[in-house]
């Protein structure tokens, strides 16, 4: 490879980098949307994965790209630009607070059926034994069905912005490409070099 590092990062740097850039956050947010903006799609597509990416981000772990597949290829959306949206939007930075707005959200919807002192006592313990039967009622449950209106608000933002952004990024580079070919047919097929 030609840009390959002497000294690979070991896995705790790349850890790290993972949950704080190397450079700055404005930097990497830069970075995610040049990538979707350059995605070969239409507009519709790219935006909508980048929906359904961002609608998988509040479910509990281990749905997200399920979910986003098939959200997907139901409402024609470009699985990378999925991918993009879930690992942009949903990352353990912002877990924490995608998943308790989603527990919140089903809490509220659920008020007649949950119990009104919150998760139980033994929380734990069936989080280490992994008992999905005893999480079903007083956590999943709430948060899958917190994590549908939720996840359909700020899909439909993200739908929006990135469809926007994606039809305003095409429109300016034909107008820098029909600029240039304009400049080069004036000067014989010569390209003019910048200044």
């Amino acid at each position: 490879m030609l840009f390959r590092r002497r000294k690979p990062d070991g896995i705790l740097e790349r850890v790290r980098t993972y949950l704080w850039p190397r450079r700055s956050f404005s930097r990497s947010l830069q970075y995610f949307s040049k990538r979707i903006l350059r995605l070969k799609a239409t507009p519709h597509a790219v935006a909508a994965g980048v929906a359904a990416g961002v609608f998988a981000s509040f479910f509990p772990l281990g749905f997200h790209f399920a979910v986003a597949a098939v959200l997907c290829w139901v409402i024609a959306g470009n699985l990378v630009a999925a991918a993009l949206g879930a690992v942009f939007f949903g990352n353990p930075l912002t877990f924490p607070l995608l998943w308790g707005a989603s527990w919140e959200v089903g809490k509220l919807i659920l008020h007649e059926r949950l119990p009104k002192n919150g998760p139980p006592a033994h929380l734990g313990e069936m989080m280490h034994t992994l008992s999905f039967a005893k999480l079903w009622h007083p956590i999943l449950e709430p948060m899958l069905i917190g994590a549908v209106p939720l996840g359909l608000v700020f899909g439909l933002i993200f739908y929006g912005i990135t469809r926007w952004g994606m039809t305003a990024f095409r429109e300016q580079r034909r107008k820098r490409m029909a600029e240039r070919a304009h400049k080069a047919g004036r000067h014989g097929g010569r390209e003019v070099p910048a200044e």
